[in-house]
């Protein structure tokens, strides 16, 4: 049996579909009764597609996975959910797939969040309306757009710039939080 072969029907592209949504912010149930199976069935299939995603040392199940999850939704069973998003939430979506600065400021902003003790990704939802896997499918776009321009030159302004902004939120959370832990010690 190849390990890529469907467990229980669900396909590794349709596994990281789901995933997708249930990350977007649509409830697990709903996306588990589209697909037509219950709760134990899909424990059994996140379970088995995650043991195979570790185990696999040729990295071609993290590749599927990841341009399936990175990618519009295309399961037929599937099309039809959303999660529930504000305006301003959409607004910021499509901010953040046509404005590249815009992309890596939030990107700055929750690596600077983790580095704090905040659920980086919470953040991003709870002050932009932005969810995991909405910010997620961005961040493919632009590693496409990135693998398929070549240039280094772009990528390295790229990442300087959400470098800089990544400690320009880490002083802003610093600040909300009184200081770091260290600032009162001197050496």
């Amino acid at each position: 049996m190849s390990n890529l072969e469907p467990i229980h029907g669900i396909t590794l592209q349709e596994w990281a579909q789901m995933a997708k949504l249930m990350v977007s912010g649509v409830e697990e149930a709903k996306v588990i009764q589209a697909m037509g199976i219950d709760g134990a069935v899909w424990d059994e299939v996140n379970a088995l597609w995650t043991q195979r995603l570790a185990e696999d040392s040729t990295f071609q199940i993290g590749q599927i996975y990841a341009q399936a999850f990175g990618t519009e939704v295309t399961e037929p069973r599937l099309k039809n959910l959303s999660a529930n998003i504000s305006p301003e939430g959409a607004q910021n979506l499509e901010r953040i797939k046509n404005d590249r600065y815009f992309y890596h400021e939030l990107n700055g902003a929750r690596n600077a969040a983790y580095a704090y003790g905040l659920d980086g990704a919470q953040w991003i939802l709870d002050n932009y309306g932005v969810s995991l896997g909405d910010f997620q499918s961005v961040a493919m776009q632009y590693m496409a757009l990135r693998n398929s321009a070549g240039g280094d030159e772009d990528l390295i302004h790229f990442l300087d710039y959400e470098k800089q902004k990544q400690e320009e939120y880490e002083e802003r959370f610093a600040n909300e939080r009184g200081g770091n832990v260290a600032d009162d010690i001197e050496f």
